[in-house]
């Protein structure tokens, strides 16, 4: 049985209580690419870009993360859950400037094919691609260009050089109390950078970056419930 309880989450079980921690690595992720048409994708490149590149127009990039929440704290007592993070890995050299990146809770599923955008231009969309339209595939739509998602940002962080960041608060929690709930709402979250002004744009390592240690993950921290 799960129970939520305000922004605090608890699952209960028979069993012992333990406290621990689990990491979710994303198991989609994807860029989308401002393109009136949706013609562009990236579901299976190295890095997920947000922020503005350089040009003129539909230069806005935006970052989906998913993470699979099926059987994510081990059996035994209640568990309350004390902190929720998604660490992501800025490897762009380029635009060290700092500026702040929001996640948002996506409000509808999407998809992640397998295009491999080179930087961040993207590639021709594939099917099963979210795009700046679509959800994943050319017959199925956003409600609004660019994305579906809560208007309020779940966290926030200013974003420099390249290193790991964590995105941490109590929205955060909210949000997986909310998805353990209803586990068909999971859309997972997008990453949306500053889109005011040209040259902001950084990648992050994607869940197929070479590099295990850099790809995206979900962290939970949990208490047992007779440390409560």
């Amino acid at each position: 049985m799960r129970l939520v309880v305000g922004s605090v989450l608890i699952w209960a079980f028979v069993g012992h209580a333990a406290a621990g921690s689990m990491s979710v690595v994303a198991d989609r992720d994807g860029t989308l690419f401002e393109d009136p048409e949706g013609a562009l994708a990236s579901g299976a490149g190295p890095s997920v870009f947000a922020g503005r590149n350089n040009f003129t127009d539909n230069g806005v990039r935006r970052g989906l993360f998913h993470f699979d929440l099926a059987g994510v704290l081990p059996p035994g007592g209640a568990h309350v859950v004390q902190s929720v993070a998604v660490v992501i890995t800025n490897v762009s050299e380029s635009n060290t400037t700092p500026r702040e990146y929001r996640l948002h809770r996506v409000l509808a599923d999407w998809g992640e094919g397998v295009s491999v955008g080179a930087g961040g231009g993207g590639a021709p969309a594939e099917p099963s691609d979210a795009t700046w339209i679509h959800t994943s595939s050319a017959h199925d739509f956003w409600t609004s260009n660019g994305g579906q998602f809560d208007g309020e940002p779940s966290a926030r962080l200013v974003v420099a050089g390249p290193g790991a960041y964590r995105f941490e608060g109590p929205e955060l929690i909210r949000d997986l109390a909310l998805w353990a709930a209803n586990p068909e709402h999971n859309f997972g979250w997008i990453l949306i950078g500053d889109e005011t002004v040209r040259q902001t744009a950084k990648g992050f390592a994607s869940r197929e970056h070479p590099d295990p240690a850099l790809r995206p993950v979900l962290e939970i921290r949990f208490r047992g419930a007779a440390e409560r």
